[in-house]
Parts: structure tokens; sequence; C-alpha cells
């Protein structure tokens, strides 16, 4: 075997190993792309799944905390508004306004030793951190998707890894960029 044989061999093999090398090097950044993708997606998820439970949850608090207070503030109304005369006109519908003002406080009071403190504020609060953080989470793994996009585009453009990144079809791939109108504030009503 001539000397020059030996010498078409080896660039041979070692540009097999290096394609070989590169190929899967591609594979890899390319499933990395994916898996950031996916952790993009499973966030998005979790505020699909997040925010109307816990729109929910804080609603039916509110609505319920709102329902005692209202109930003793119209009670209280209805008692207070009463005028019993002397010849004891009066007394049964006052009597009955008592009961209720008293049903009603009873309520309020379990409610207070249920919860220490009427929690609609805790709850809006807890709402509140639970989106920020959900929101935190969004805006990180939008930034590592993007770096893994960067890595992965990165070595399909620079030489020599272009070259076979052309020959296998491995394509740029696209960040992610907001939406029109991304910029402007999402309200969240009650």
């Amino acid at each position: 075997m001539k000397r020059s044989s030996i010498i078409i061999i080896g660039i041979v093999a070692v540009l097999a190993i290096y394609v070989a090398i590169t190929f899967n090097g591609f594979v890899k950044k390319e499933e990395y792309v994916t898996l950031k993708w996916n952790e993009v997606q499973n966030v998005y998820q979790r505020r699909l799944d997040l925010i109307p439970n816990l729109e929910s949850i804080v609603k039916s608090g509110a609505d319920y905390e709102k329902d005692v207070l209202e109930s003793v503030t119209v009670a209280r109304a209805k008692a207070t508004g009463i005028q019993v005369t002397a010849t004891g006109e009066g007394f049964e519908e006052l009597n009955k306004a008592q009961d209720e003002l008293a049903a009603a406080t009873n309520r309020l009071i379990i409610s207070v030793e249920k919860y220490p403190e009427i929690r609609g504020t805790k709850a809006f609060k807890d709402f509140q951190t639970q989106l920020e953080g959900t929101e935190r989470r969004i805006k990180i793994a939008r930034k590592d998707f993007n770096e893994s996009v960067q890595v992965y585009n990165s070595s399909v453009r620079t030489l020599p890894s272009s070259l076979v990144a052309k020959v296998f079809g491995f394509e740029v791939k696209s960040g992610f960029s907001s939406d029109t109108g991304a910029e402007n504030r999402v309200d969240i009503n009650f």
C-alpha cells in the first residue's frame, strides 16, 4: 500500500469521524432546543391550569366573605330600623330581624374562628404571588429556549459545521419573539 493511499484513507477516516461527531452534536443541540421549547409549553400550560383555578378560589372566597359581611350589615340595618311601641307593635318583626342578625353574626364569627382574619385580602395577595411566579417561570423558560436556539443556530451557521448542517438538512431555527401587542398590559377582571 502506498503512502498516498494511507494518507487518503486517514483523511477520509478523519472526515468521517468529524461528520459523525458534528452530526451527533446537531442532533443533541436540536433535541435540547426541543426540550427547552417543551418547557416553555409546560409553563404556559401551568398558567392555563393555575390562573382559572386561582381566580375561582379567590372569587369564591371573596364572594363568601362579601356575602357574610353583607348579610351582617343588612341584618343590622334591618334590626336597627324597626321601632317597637309601648303597646308591643312591631315586636315580632324586631324579634325576627334580631334573629336574622344573630344568625348572620354567628356565620361571621364561625368564619373568623376558622380563619383568624378575613382572607379576601390574603387570597388576592396569594393570587398575585402565584401569577408573578408563573410569569417569572415563563420568562425564564423563554430565555432558556432562546439561548438553546442561539447555540444551535451558531453551530448551523459557522464553518465548517455549517457544511455538515447543509448536507443533513439542519436549518436555522427561530427563537421566541413576542406577538404584536405583547407589550400591552393584560387586565385581569374579577
